[in-house]
């Protein structure tokens, strides 16, 4: 495969990361947020599917509803799963710190290398699995005094969320003509039913402020653009490396809600931030020996 391409892929990675990092900002900044998860969920979830199909009908016109019809099982296993990451990650997040949240995110790479082993036979090349391994330290310092912040209701969401994701990024390998971005769609329609299911049962109001909603909107955006990023360019690396170039998201996530400037202040741990400089450099060791490896050949 060009080198260009494969370092396009990085970089853009890299990117989608750093969106989806500035959730937390958001959510910090809803009123209530641990209260009104569900109503959350909804609009955010319908965010993203009208966001995806509007785009298609730009790119491709009417004919874009010809790609539900292409979906297949591998876009469905992948939607589902995503929406469970989806509705997961807003239940962890309005419910602990958001340093434990990120934490168990920071487990993809982890859980999609063992995925994508099992059901697409992807080998883990030695500098991935270093670069994992590193990152996994990384991960155990930082959670050494974070786990006593969280709940268990937190921390048993945010790895179903990672769970939901390594599902979702090994279904955009399993087979690669399948339309991703209505993948994403399906995402975020999943999402917003089963939010309006829980709603409905409940017996409670999906309409919340307008400043809330208008939060869970721009949420919804962010997660968007990072996917469609995302998505765009997964057939060019394995799944492991697909999630861990995407911790991204972790480290930013916590240096944002910490950031005075943003006025949250949740302030990290000095394990928090040792284990975070630990996986920066997994990421810029992974970066920097599949460069020396795609110059070599």
């Amino acid at each position: 495969m060009p080198r260009d391409k494969i370092n396009s892929a990085i970089f853009i990675v890299l990117i989608a990361g750093l969106f989806w990092s500035f959730g937390p900002i958001v959510v910090r900044n809803i009123d209530n947020a641990e209260l009104i998860p569900w109503q959350y969920s909804f609009f955010r979830g319908s965010t993203i599917f009208l966001i995806l199909n509007l785009y298609l009908f730009l790119v491709e016109g009417q004919k874009f509803i010809n790609n539900y019809n292409k979906i297949g099982l591998s876009g469905l296993i992948g939607g589902i799963s995503l929406g469970t990451a989806n509705i997961t990650f807003i239940l962890s997040i309005t419910t602990t710190s958001a340093a434990v949240t990120l934490l168990m995110l920071a487990a993809m790479p982890f859980i999609a290398a063992i995925l994508a082993y099992i059901f697409l036979k992807e080998k883990i090349s030695k500098t991935t699995l270093i670069a994992i391994i590193i990152a996994a330290a990384g991960v155990i310092f930082m959670s050494l005094d974070s786990i006593e912040t969280g709940t268990v209701f937190g921390l048993v969401n945010g790895l179903f969320s990672s769970l939901g994701f390594a599902g979702f990024t090994v279904s955009l390998r399993w087979r690669k003509n399948t339309p991703k971005f209505t993948t994403v769609a399906i995402a975020g329609i999943f999402a917003a039913l089963i939010s309006i299911l829980i709603l409905f049962f409940n017996e409670s109001s999906v309409l919340i402020s307008l400043k809330n909603t208008s939060l869970s909107a721009l949420h919804g955006l962010l997660v968007c653009l990072g996917l469609i990023l995302y998505s765009t360019k997964s057939k060019y690396l394995p799944a492991a490396e697909l999630t861990l170039l995407s911790l991204t998201e972790v480290l930013g996530g916590i240096f944002w809600v910490w950031l005075p400037l943003f006025g949250i202040n949740e302030v990290p741990s000095t394990n928090t931030l040792i284990g975070g400089a630990i996986i920066t450099s997994s990421i810029m060791f992974y970066g920097f020996t599949a460069k020396r490896f795609m110059f070599r050949y």
